[in-house]
């Protein structure tokens, strides 16, 4: 294994789309027959449309599933514990880190099926690389 630190490298359509959430503005991309998907994306996954138009992304989501992590993979090794879900943000689902505003972290006995929550964008504390987080409402 080599000590040189990989440098930062930009995935443009990810981090334009975190760029957006975290500026309050996400979105989905949604195609002329109503299907949503996330960017980056040319073809519409369900249906093979082209024509794909930002729509924005609703301001609240339900968690539809969630796990609570005690044992990561090296990339979140500090982070844990910590929760992370699929939340319906209806044409489109999203998967995150559970946290609250200030940042703080939930145990699984704080979330539930159901449990309305917004897009956030948070870091996760082993790499310091931003990460989707949904924050309860």
């Amino acid at each position: 294994m080599s000590n040189i630190e990989a440098p930062d490298v930009r995935d443009e359509g990810y981090d334009d789309w975190l760029d957006a959430v975290d500026a309050g503005e996400g979105f989905y991309l949604e195609c002329e027959n109503g299907h949503g998907s996330l960017p980056p994306r040319r073809v519409c996954p369900r249906c093979g449309a082209t024509d794909l138009e930002e729509t924005p992304l609703p301001d609240a989501g339900e968690i539809e599933t969630f796990t609570e992590i005690a044992v990561a993979p090296p990339s979140f090794v500090e982070d844990t514990p910590y929760v992370t879900a699929v939340a319906d943000f209806g044409p489109v689902r999203l998967t995150g880190l559970v946290r609250r505003a200030d940042g703080a972290d939930l145990d699984g006995e704080d979330v539930a099926v159901g449990m309305a929550v917004s897009a956030a964008v948070g870091e996760s504390e082993t790499t310091g690389e931003r990460a989707l987080v949904l924050e309860p409402r």
